[in-house]
């Protein structure tokens, strides 16, 4: 008596990859995860250099440029050189041809913040309907007037408010803005300080 036996094949699948979500709020979201694997998996590529080179024009009128900087490996350029003039007011003895520096570091936070709200919401596939932010800073002249050595020379205090937007709860919302604070390479600057070294050559 012959018996066949006929073998059974169980195929396993393996679980489906998860793609990341689709480009949102102007963000390329799969470039942003793909930069994400990319940079676990080769670390020295989280390394950055950025540059401002700055020069004086007149009075307190100066100007900086950004343009090149190091990272991902390698030298790299913006498309075009950026320059960002820096004054003060005529009722501080400048001549306002632009901001005030310390106007500056309250943009750069809010830009800061901004761009992490913007990729935060995009990962977690929320569409950003509108974003807002006010960045108010207080400061005592006297310190950096000589008047007073009790009197800090920078801000005493940043206060920032956004309006928030989107296609999700307002609890969501907060949380995308409470992870873009704790991302903010700036916000991290501000309330960490880091170590400052200047040089002079005649």
């Amino acid at each position: 008596m012959h018996t066949t036996t006929q073998d059974t094949t169980t195929t396993m699948t393996k679980p489906a990859r998860k793609e990341p979500p689709s480009p949102r709020n102007g963000v390329d979201t799969p470039t942003l995860f793909a930069t994400i694997n990319a940079v676990a998996g080769q670390p020295e590529l989280a390394q950055f250099r950025f540059r401002a080179r700055s020069r004086w024009v007149s009075g307190t009128h100066s100007v900086t440029t950004m343009k090149e900087f190091f990272g991902a490996g390698g030298e790299q350029s913006h498309v075009t050189g950026y320059e960002a003039h820096g004054d003060h007011p005529a009722v501080l003895c400048g001549t306002d041809k632009g901001p005030t520096p310390v106007e500056y570091l309250l943009g750069a936070l809010a830009a800061c913040l901004m761009s992490g709200i913007a990729n935060i919401a995009a990962a977690r596939g929320v569409t950003l309907h509108k974003v807002e932010a006010t960045v108010e800073g207080d400061i005592d002249l006297r310190g950096i007037l000589g008047l007073s050595k009790d009197v800090r020379n920078g801000y005493e205090g940043i206060r920032a408010h956004f309006t928030i937007a989107g296609d999700a709860p307002k609890e969501k919302l907060e949380e995308i803005v409470a992870q873009a604070r704790a991302r903010s390479a700036v916000f991290d600057v501000l309330t960490n300080g880091v170590p400052v070294s200047i040089g002079v050559a005649a």
